[in-house]
């Protein structure tokens, strides 16, 4: 007997009305570049914010109250989905406003980084509403296969190409082991939308030997889009090599699209087994936090640093995750967002410092910050205060919130551990604090930058701060989406 076609409607295709007014923005803005060319890069720039301001109206505008789901299964439009999607937008929008400066007197700010940049953007809104492992498996090659070509975006660079290479290969190991476990899930669930496996999994209709085979695939690819250890080799090598503007869009939106990745398939998906990928995300978070902050003390070079940081932060994402909890996941999402807004800032404040000719990627180069510029320091200051989780900043409650949760599941050693690296990981946020602030500096040269950028990291660095003084309304936010 045949099957019935779909037919869509409009009720079927408005909740995804972002995404595809983001993918028409893309290929409108290669149009646009194509016939402008060089003259037109401005112009270019402007509507590639624009689409990303279009995008969070369109996503405000078709926003539910509750979850639905379309497409034959393959969307889901919930609120939790419209609040990522929305502070991805944010995070994009900043992060090229912060890059425009640095891609100009390298003459790299072309109409092709910024389709990339939205096509990147486009890959974590399928991940975000994502309704079966097809559309997660879509969007995360959308979003890989662009940000691949950001960081080799500058082809006479050679140390980026490596990058991009090393990036590629680990990429495409974890997508197939990501795959290989997928088609193992329909294999003993006979579905893959996250609905019918989690309808599977409940009424114990999968055989648990093949489910928790598929699941350790699972858990790989979840764990080498988050950059955890033991799949953390590529992302220092990336945020070195790459130029900084790609390490900061690397490290900023992508990380929402990695939160939701885990959401749909762990959360969602495969809840009906959470004691099975509890104990694996408790050995990776552990080593995560481990090795993220051990390592990052012995760097030189702040984007190593940073990226060792991030692999720390990581393992702080995933205690709340592990957690299996709704408060666990409303803490997960909460470092998740406060994560993104602290090191979108610290990397604002590394392509501030960088001219022409100069990266200020090494420590020393903050040698006596303060002596150049008060203000900007003092932004810096809250970075690393924030990144340290020191109060009176954001990153004191985001802390909080993920130890308390695994504290609620009787994980007291986990807490433990996660406090003792907590301490470990203040000693080299603090250098730099120490190095800008007590040391001579290196350079008395003044630092040129426009009047936007200075005034979005001002806005970004005090955001740390006032979400610090009064965290009660993303904490309310976060709540209100995962109840």
């Amino acid at each position: 007997m045949e099957s019935t076609p779909m037919v869509l409607t409009m009720a079927d295709v408005l909740p995804a009305g972002a995404e595809i007014f983001v993918g028409l923005a893309a290929c409108l803005l290669l149009l646009v570049d194509a016939v402008l060319g060089d003259r037109g890069r401005n112009a270019v720039f402007v509507l590639a914010i624009a689409s990303l301001a279009g995008a969070a109206w369109v996503s405000s505008d078709v926003a539910v109250a509750a979850r639905t789901v379309v497409l034959g299964g393959h969307f889901v439009a919930d609120p939790m989905g419209t609040v990522l999607k929305l502070f991805a937008y944010g995070a994009a929008a900043v992060t090229l406003l912060y890059s425009r400066d640095y891609l100009e007197r390298r003459e790299l700010l072309k109409g092709e980084y910024l389709v990339l940049a939205l096509f990147a953007v486009l890959g974590i809104q399928v991940i975000v509403s994502a309704g079966s492992l097809l559309a997660l498996y879509l969007g995360i090659e959308i979003m890989s296969l662009s940000l691949y070509a950001m960081v080799a975006f500058d082809r006479e660079d050679g140390v980026a190409a490596e990058s991009a290479m090393k990036y590629f290969v680990l990429g495409a190991i974890a997508s197939g082991a990501l795959l290989y476990g997928i088609s193992i899930l329909y294999g003993v669930t006979g579905s893959i939308r996250i609905d019918g496996i989690a309808a599977a999994v409940a009424g114990e209709g999968a055989p648990a030997i093949g489910l928790l085979f598929g699941l350790a695939f699972i858990v790989v690819g979840v764990a080498f889009k988050f950059g955890a250890v033991p799949f953390h080799m590529w992302l220092p090598d990336v945020y070195h090599g790459a130029p900084t503007p790609v390490t900061l869009f690397v490290g900023s939106a992508p990380k929402i699209a990695s939160f939701a990745l885990a959401m749909r398939v762990l959360a969602e998906a495969l809840g009906g087994v959470a004691g099975a990928w509890q104990e694996m995300l408790i050995v990776i978070a552990a080593l995560s936090m481990i090795v993220g902050n051990v390592v990052a003390i012995a760097q030189s070079n702040i984007k190593r640093m940073l990226a060792y940081s991030t692999i720390s932060h990581v393992g702080f994402i995933l205690l709340g995750v592990l957690a299996g909890t709704a408060a666990g996941y409303r803490a997960a999402m909460f470092y998740t967002l406060t994560y993104v807004i602290t090191t979108t800032a610290a990397f604002g404040v590394v392509l501030w410092l960088s001219r022409k000719g100069f990266e200020a990627d090494a420590l020393e180069d903050y040698k006596g910050l303060n002596r150049r510029s008060p203000w900007f320091a003092f932004v810096m200051l809250l970075v690393m205060f924030g990144l340290a989780g020191v109060p009176p900043t954001v990153g004191f409650w985001a802390k909080l919130q993920v130890i308390a949760a695994v504290l609620d599941v009787n994980l007291t050693w986990l807490a433990a551990l996660a406090v003792l690296m907590s301490v470990i990981g203040a000693f080299y946020y603090l250098r730099i604090v120490k190095l800008m602030y007590f040391d001579e500096p290196t350079s008395t040269s003044p630092v040129e930058s426009g009047l936007a950028v200075r005034l979005m990291l001002s806005v970004n660095g005090l955001a740390i701060l006032a979400l610090g003084l009064y965290p009660g309304a993303l904490l309310r936010l976060c709540e209100h989406v995962l109840p």
